[in-house]
């Protein structure tokens, strides 16, 4: 009896989690970190948050945002499609009433301070997927952990490590811009900081989550080759070059002011990703 008491409090306390834009590389991250609650992951399919949650969603005690629109050049094309998502499906995400982690970008600075970004600092977005992701963090309510980070990849979805990867396989050269320079963060590092800045009941408010150390687009490019083992050489090339619909911030490196919890150096996530992604097949 005493035995079975104690499985139904420890039932009890599991909290439900909501994890919008379930489809996505970072949801799936977020999932595995969590496993211990009981979450549901919505995909766009279940729950398009351009539109007030359906009734089915429930009442979850934690939320945790990812769902968004994550096309910056097609941002610059439709700027109201891009706030729709960004901004409108974080306000309907807030509307639940839990917590949530809202996650945010480092593309809201311009880029301009030539310096590590801290939570204190004044976004100064460039591009209208910038300035949909910064007024999407006002949507947040009083209750939010606005997680800003950059550079995003994983195992799955659609990424910059996983189009490098098919390209050094099929090409003996690929260009790649080498006057942008940030922080390329493995997803499975993001989750595991979200779920330690959750537990220790970290005050909300912005941080800035993001891998240690930092490098350009090119220099990623040549590390995942040289992890992949794949013979292709990186041809480094300016923004201008490449000719992007939106403009990017220079330098957008995110560090923090606060007691962060702190990602391992990009390097280890590369090479936790591949690991990752070697499983997989």
């Amino acid at each position: 009896m005493e035995h079975s008491d104690t499985h139904s409090l420890v039932t009890r306390q599991r909290r439900r989690v909501l994890i919008t834009g379930g489809g996505g590389q970072l949801a799936g991250a977020l999932a595995t970190v969590f496993a211990g609650d009981v979450v549901r992951a919505l995909s766009r399919v279940d729950w398009d948050v351009r539109f007030p949650a359906p009734p089915e969603v429930g009442e979850p005690q934690l939320v945790l945002h990812t769902a968004a629109w994550t096309n910056v050049d097609g941002a610059e094309d439709d700027p109201q499609g891009a706030a729709e998502v960004n901004v409108g499906g974080t306000t309907h995400a807030a509307e639940l009433g839990a917590p949530i982690v809202a996650y945010s970008s480092d593309y809201v600075f311009d880029g301009r301070k030539g310096a590590p970004y801290v939570e204190s600092d004044s976004p100064s977005p460039l591009s209208a997927y910038g300035r949909s992701k910064f007024h999407g963090e006002a949507a947040t309510g009083e209750r939010a952990w606005i997680v800003r980070s950059s550079w995003l990849y994983g195992p799955t979805g659609h990424n910059f490590l996983k189009t490098m990867l098919r390209l050094g396989a099929d090409r003996d050269e690929v260009a790649v811009v080498a006057d942008q320079r940030g922080c390329p963060t493995y997803v499975g590092d993001l989750a595991a900081a979200s779920h330690e800045l959750v537990e220790a009941g970290a005050p909300f408010g912005v941080w800035h989550l993001a891998a240690g150390g930092d490098c350009t687009w090119a220099d990623f490019a040549e590390a995942i080759f040289e992890e992949a083992g794949l013979d292709c050489r990186v041809k480094r090339i300016t923004t201008a070059e490449f000719g992007a619909k939106a403009p990017r911030p220079a330098v957008s490196i995110l560090r923090s002011e606060k007691d962060a919890p702190q990602l391992p150096h990009w390097r280890e996530g590369l090479a936790a990703c591949l690991a990752a992604l070697a499983e997989t097949r």
